[in-house]
């Protein structure tokens, strides 16, 4: 019979007295002294953030905390509205919907950048770079991750505010770079608005603090909870849920009576 292969994590452990995680005791090197946001870069990197990387990424983690009524704050609410004893329940089924289209951008844009540039600081043509992946969205019809928005326009705010504390502390390279070419090669090529939008520069900051595109879009899914969480909260408060389901109802079969 095979041995079969030991068990194994190194992200948490515990004696009778202390409690460790990532390496750091809990009680007395981490409570008191990391942000939420800086636990969040020690998870997802294996170390405590400098005080720069802590700025640019609860920066880019709070930009994702609150969008409004998104389908994935409606389906919460829903959730909440048939199960209101399961508040866990209904912030997962909103984070379910946190997928290319809402959020989940970000993985596919840094997943571009980190693709057609896996070592930043190889000297490559970047112009090129732009022309090449424009053109091979466009020639397979494919929507650009990380540039345009439906509403945002000609500039989604976001996007510049994250370029400039990106910058301010030494995270503005040559992932940001390219993401700018890409709009801008994108807008020459389509003669559309297409400005980099909040996804796009999150995924090219998240690429400038050596992210792997394969965990990025996990900093939206955690900062996302939280605004579910203020949902959930507002919904208790002032609920809107079953008023969505009555008029959903009534006007989508309107036509029939």
């Amino acid at each position: 019979m095979a041995k079969r292969k030991t068990l194994r994590s190194d992200l948490a452990w515990a004696t009778p007295e202390r409690i460790f995680v990532k390496g750091h005791d809990l009680c007395d090197e981490l409570l008191g002294k990391l942000s939420l946001g800086d636990m969040a870069f020690l998870m997802l990197t294996d170390r405590v953030p400098t005080a720069q990387e802590s700025i640019v990424f609860n920066a880019l983690a709070l930009t994702l905390v609150e969008h409004g009524l998104t389908p994935s704050a409606i389906v919460t609410r829903m959730t909440l509205a048939g199960a209101p004893e399961a508040m866990q329940a209904a912030v997962a089924a909103g984070l379910c919907g946190l997928g290319s289209v809402f959020v989940g951008s970000m993985e596919t844009a840094a997943r571009v950048l980190q693709e057609a540039l896996p070592d930043p600081k190889a000297k490559a043509d970047l112009d090129a770079l732009a022309r090449d992946i424009v053109a091979a969205h466009v020639g397979r019809k494919h929507a650009i991750p990380g540039i345009g928005h439906h509403f945002h326009k000609p500039v989604d705010p976001r996007a510049p505010k994250l370029f400039e504390i990106a910058q301010a502390n030494g995270f503005s390279g040559r992932y940001v770079e390219l993401m700018q070419k890409i709009a801008h090669e994108a807008e020459r090529t389509t003669g559309k608005t297409l400005p980099v939008n909040a996804t796009g520069a999150i995924g090219a900051i998240a690429s400038e603090l050596g992210m792997p595109w394969s965990i990025v879009r996990g900093v939206g899914v955690m900062a996302r909870a939280i605004g579910l969480v203020g949902h959930i909260r507002e919904e208790l408060a002032n609920p809107l849920a079953r008023e969505i389901k009555t008029r959903s109802e009534e006007e989508a079969t309107s036509h029939r009576r």
